[in-house]
């Protein structure tokens, strides 16, 4: 039997703790590849790099760095070099330190590698260590609950399929807390975040203004589910691993007749 093979990356650049804590978690499952980006590209988005080459950094076997690109960079290139006869059983973006909910999904460089991935028809989960503020429990919590959960979710996946059609991934949220803490997994809608303008002025050594985008609180709109579903805020509150399937039709069905009325 072929030994199934699992493509990896993040946007916390290939130096992260989440990431080498995901190659773990993931190491017996298959034959595991890296392609990571060289540097941070958080809140990158579903950005591909246009204006510049791009170039492969060997850092061991099955272990990549992607000069400067970013994580949708990172699963096009991928497919494209490394996996151009035989495409992965399995895409897996993470273990990203910080959580991926709501409207921050768009935003998300982790979400969109694996929106890159079921584009190109790779079963695809993002995974995200929510943190309580600055992610300052990691190095005594660690990425203990984010392994076990990604280790189920992947050989449940690897051994039965992928559980949804395509164009749609899972995004997977962790509560920052030990696993015999976890209250379990729930099915969730992605919730509505509040959204601050937070953005610092300063002045440099030669008197020019510069900026700093600062980091919006982790607040939340209650928004109920007519199913009864909690949102992935809710879940993670209540200590549940928040499990979303995100679909990359955008489409607002609903207001399609009413907007034909308006045109």
């Amino acid at each position: 039997m072929q030994r199934k093979r699992i493509l990896i990356t993040n946007d916390d650049g290939f130096e992260a703790e989440g990431l080498h804590a995901l190659r773990e978690a993931l190491s017996d499952l298959g034959e595991v590849i890296v392609v990571a980006p060289t540097i941070e590209k958080s809140a990158s988005g579903h950005s591909l790099t246009l204006t510049r080459p791009l170039r492969f950094v060997e850092i061991e076997e099955n272990f990549y760095k992607l000069d400067d690109g970013t994580p949708t960079d990172c699963v096009f290139l991928a497919l494209n070099k490394l996996f151009a006869d035989n495409p992965p059983d399995l895409l897996v973006s993470g273990i990203n330190r910080g959580g991926n909910m709501g409207e921050d999904i768009t935003y998300s460089g982790t979400a969109a590698a694996a929106m890159e991935g079921v584009l190109q028809g790779i079963p695809s989960i993002a995974v995200s260590q929510v943190c309580r503020s600055h992610c300052e429990e990691l190095p005594s919590l660690g990425y203990r609950l984010a392994k076990r959960t990604i280790r189920n979710l992947a050989k449940k996946v690897l051994e039965g399929g992928f559980p949804l059609p395509e164009r749609k991934f899972l995004n997977v949220n962790v509560p920052p807390v030990d696993p015999e803490e976890c209250s379990g997994i729930a099915v969730t809608h992605a919730g509505r975040r509040i959204y601050g303008n937070d953005a610092q002025v300063h002045i440099n050594p030669r008197g020019l203004e510069y900026y700093w985008i600062g980091l919006p609180r982790l607040d939340w709109h209650p928004r109920p589910h007519p199913g009864g579903y909690l949102s992935d805020f809710e879940a993670i509150r209540e200590n549940y691993v928040a499990v979303t399937p995100i679909q990359l039709d955008m489409t607002s069905y609903s207001e399609i007749e009413k907007l034909k009325k308006w045109i």
